[in-house]
C-alpha cells in the first residue's frame, strides 16, 4: 500500500501543517487532509504508516454521521465532487482521507474521556489515588473499568504536552456554560460510541475531543474516536492488571518504550515490520468498527 505524506494545492493557502493534518483555508470553510504522518510523544516521525490517514478520516466521518443527533459537528461534505475552488480535480488525492468542514472557532480546551484507568490517569492514581484530582476508590488495578466515566480536561499545548487541568480551570478558560456543555456533550458522545464500540468486540477505553463554535452555536470538530486519539482494547484479551492488546498507536509506544531514546527530536528510524504492524492495527481497527475494508 503507497503512503501519502504531503499535500500542496496551487492557489489554496495552507492554514497550518498540524502533526498528521494539513488545513486549508477556503474562506468561510476549511479543507483537512489527513497525511499518513504518525507522532507519538509528540515528535512526529520520518516514516509514514500507509493508509493510516485514510482509516483516520473515514473513522471520523463514520463517528460524525452516528452522533450528530447528540452534538452537531463541523463536516459539510467528505465527497471531493462537492468541494469548492476547483479542489475536485484533486479527487484522486482526497478521496478518502480529506473533509471539507465549517470554520469553528475552536475553544482551547481538550475534552478528554476516560472509562478505564490507563496512560496519565494511571500514573496520578498509582502516586496520588486520584483522576484529575477527584478522589477514586482505593485498590483499582492498570485498565480497571471506572465507577464512571470521567470528564478530564486538559490545555491545548502549542508545543510539548498538554497539562491535565480541573474543571474548575476549564470553566476559567472558556466560561462556566460552555464548560458544561462540552463536560456533558463529552460524556454522552463517548457512551455511545463505547457502547457501539463494545457490540463490535472492541473496549473505548479512552478519547480526546474537541469543540468549537459556529456561528455562537457549540459543535464538536476536529477527530473522533479515532485510533490517534482514543484507546480501543480487544474484549477478548480484556484483563485488568496489564497492558492490553490495542488497537490503536500504543502499539507504536511500547515499541519505542523498549528503546533508548529520550523522546525528543530527532525519533528513531521506524523499522519496516514495526510500520506493517502499525498499518494493521489502524485497517483492523476500522473493519471491526465499520465492517468495511480500507482498500
Amino acid at each position: 500500500m503507497k503512503y501519502f505524506s504531503e499535500s500542496e494545492f496551487p492557489g489554496i493557502p495552507m492554514l497550518f501543517k498540524g502533526k498528521v493534518r494539513d488545513v486549508y483555508d477556503l474562506g468561510d470553510s476549511l479543507l483537512i487532509v489527513v497525511s499518513d504522518r504518525i507522532s507519538a510523544f509528540d515528535v512526529v516521525f520520518g516514516e509514514n504508516i500507509p493508509g493510516k490517514g485514510v482509516v483516520l478520516n473515514s473513522l471520523s466521518a463514520f463517528w460524525f454521521e452516528m452522533t450528530k443527533k447528540i452534538m452537531p459537528n463541523h463536516v459539510r461534505s467528505t465527497d471531493p465532487n462537492d468541494y469548492p475552488k476547483g479542489l475536485s480535480a484533486y479527487a484522486d488525492k482526497l478521496d478518502g482521507r480529506s473533509m471539507w468542514v465549517d470554520k469553528a472557532e475552536m475553544l482551547p480546551v481538550e475534552c478528554i474521556v476516560r472509562g478505564y484507568l490507563e496512560g496519565s490517569a494511571l500514573k496520578e492514581y498509582n502516586a496520588k489515588g486520584t483522576i484529575n484530582g477527584v478522589r477514586m476508590p482505593r485498590g483499582l488495578k492498570q485498565a480497571d473499568r471506572l465507577p464512571e466515566p470521567i470528564f478530564s480536561p486538559s490545555t491545548k499545548a502549542e508545543t510539548g504536552h498538554d497539562i491535565n487541568i480541573t474543571m474548575e480551570e476549564a470553566e476559567e478558560l472558556v466560561g462556566k456554560e460552555d464548560a458544561r456543555a462540552i463536560a456533558g456533550a463529552s460524556l454522552a458522545l463517548y457512551q455511545k460510541a463505547a457502547d457501539y464500540a463494545l457490540k463490535r468486540g472492541l473496549i473505548l477505553a479512552d478519547t480526546k475531543l474537541e469543540f468549537g463554535k459556529v456561528d455562537g452555536r457549540l459543535i464538536v470538530a476536529d477527530e473522533m474516536f479515532t485510533p490517534d486519539s482514543s484507546r480501543f482494547w480487544d474484549q477478548s484479551d480484556y484483563e485488568p492488571g496489564r497492558a492490553q492488546k490495542s488497537f490503536d498507536k500504543q502499539f507504536l509506544r511500547e515499541y519505542l518504550e523498549t528503546l533508548d531514546w529520550d523522546k525528543t527530536p530527532p525519533p528513531p528510524p521506524l523499522p519496516a515490520e514495526i510500520i506493517d504492524a502499525t498499518a494493521g492495527k489502524y485497517r483492523e481497527a476500522y473493519r471491526i468498527l465499520t465492517g468495511r475494508e480500507i482498500e
